[in-house]
């Protein structure tokens, strides 16, 4: 009797949370968007602003990680589906991005170097998972979409993520005085490894848009990724150059450094002219309805992550004629984060008054 009443009770909980079998995995941009939007007001003195986007970070971050594991409690098949898809397999890398930014987040925030850690052990383990879990999956199917429809620019999230650990990792060596030098190589080897795999990507996304037919519907929010995951290496990059005293061999390689680094910020500044121009063709020229929708929490992050690492990068190489941009850049991720929660608000509350 009792085995059939927790049965029952189970099968209940399972209808109320039908919704989260198809949660969409990319949800943890909201972690990384709020996480950078909040780095950057802070470095930019606006701090009691930054002390509130971490405390909405905070919650956003304990609730996100309990919707997830409750799916994959309930819904574990649909999520390795999920993972092993092309198109929406990237989004979980989401979740190693958001975890590491939100470990910036307790450094440049509240200074607590312990929790930061944990966070950063945490990012990493996530990121061997899903890392090779996602590429052999899709190189090992046989049954695989074109290019059109596999590719998009949600995968430069998996350069996001390999990025947000080398940031982190940059961040907290300081505190692990007889393991500095490992701690900066970890770091380095994959800021290295993320720009092999931007390089990897950005050819293969490139030739999607140049060669493919491109509709309104098709051009996501993702594509916008294509220009964070270029500034997330900046950051990563710039915070190299800032640890390069500590460590002989980084300063053996300043040069290169400065210079790579210098080449991952041109090209995060080139897409965004022409990324605003498509969306204006797709909202405008096409007009196609702006609504919310998860994804553009992916194109919030790379405007508050263009914002944090131009700063960075002026203040690692002294290009000090660089500061404006992040000025006034910051207000413009300010105003998309703050258009986007409005949607997502009235997402939910919406979604209540039809349940109800």
């Amino acid at each position: 009797m009792a085995g059939i009443s927790l049965a029952t009770y189970l099968n209940g909980i399972t209808k109320n949370l039908t919704w989260l079998k198809h949660l969409y995995p990319g949800y943890f941009a909201f972690v990384m968007a709020t996480g950078i939007i909040s780095i950057a007001s802070y470095m930019l003195g606006m701090t009691w602003l930054a002390m509130q986007l971490f405390l909405i970070n905070k919650v956003a971050f304990l609730v996100l990680w309990v919707l997830i594991l409750v799916r994959l409690f309930f819904y574990s098949g649909d999520m390795i589906s999920d993972l092993t898809d092309h198109s929406r397999g990237p989004g979980f890398f989401t979740m190693v991005a958001g975890t590491c930014i939100f470990g910036n987040q307790f450094v440049i925030l509240a200074g607590d170097f312990t929790t930061a850690t944990l966070l950063l052990l945490a990012g990493t383990l996530l990121w061997l998972i899903l890392i090779y879990a996602f590429f052999t999956a899709v190189i090992v199917r046989e049954s695989k979409p074109g290019l059109e429809e596999g590719v998009h620019g949600g995968w430069f999230i998996a350069v996001v993520a390999t990025q947000s650990i080398s940031v982190l990792g940059a961040q907290v060596f300081s505190k692990f005085t007889a393991h500095q030098d490992t701690i900066l190589f970890f770091a380095l080897a994959l800021y290295l490894l993320g720009a092999m795999l931007y390089m990897l990507i950005v050819s293969l996304v490139f030739y999607r848009l140049a060669f493919f037919r491109l509709t309104p519907v098709e051009f996501i929010p993702l594509y916008w990724v294509n220009m964070g995951a270029a500034a997330i290496t900046t950051l990563a990059g710039a915070r190299l150059i800032i640890a390069s005293a500590q460590w002989p061999f980084l300063n053996d390689i300043l040069p290169f450094l400065k210079g790579f680094t210098l080449f991952f910020w041109a090209t995060a500044t080139w897409w965004i002219p022409l990324l605003l121009i498509l969306t204006a063709w797709r909202h405008l020229y096409r007009r196609l309805p702006l609504v919310y929708d998860p994804q553009y929490w992916s194109l919030v992050f790379p405007l508050g992550m263009y914002t944090a690492s131009t700063l960075v990068f002026a203040r690692a190489t002294g290009l000090v004629f660089l500061y404006p941009v992040s000025h006034y850049f910051v207000y413009i991720a300010l105003f998309a984060w703050a258009v986007t929660l409005i949607g997502l608000i009235h997402r939910i509350v919406r979604n209540l008054r039809i349940s109800l």
